[in-house]
């Protein structure tokens, strides 16, 4: 089982990653809505895996990979994207990001990810 960090200023979107994860067998432990958040919590929680949203107000999900990635190297983190943010994808990935997700979210496809990225 491992514990996931899920990050996105939509609480809606947050929920319904929530709920995915509920199902598999991982362990959400925590919450955050803006890029600062998230390291925040990354901090305070060491999670095993993130889901990061792109696009936030305060801080981008990209400035967030940057500054984790920066502090924990071996930070794993998924971005979670809209249709048609290839570029940013691009650029997340650039900044550490292990693979992303495409929303609305696909459950077999979040899990799979996550998956993925642990082994």
């Amino acid at each position: 089982m491992a514990t996931v960090l899920i990050v996105d200023d939509a609480k809606f979107m947050r929920m319904t990653l929530v709920n995915m994860l509920q199902n598999s067998e991982h362990q959400v432990i925590g919450e955050a809505e803006t890029g600062i958040q998230a390291i925040q919590k990354y901090r305070e929680l060491h999670p095993d895996i993130v889901t990061m949203d792109i696009t936030m107000p305060e801080m981008t999900g990209i400035e967030a990979v940057r500054q984790i990635i920066k502090e924990y190297p071996h930070a794993k983190i998924i971005i979670c994207s809209a249709m048609g943010q290839q570029k940013l994808v691009v650029e997340a990935i650039e900044a550490g990001a292990k693979d992303f997700i495409v929303k609305p979210f696909d459950e077999s496809r979040v899990v799979e990810a996550i998956n993925r990225v642990l082994n």
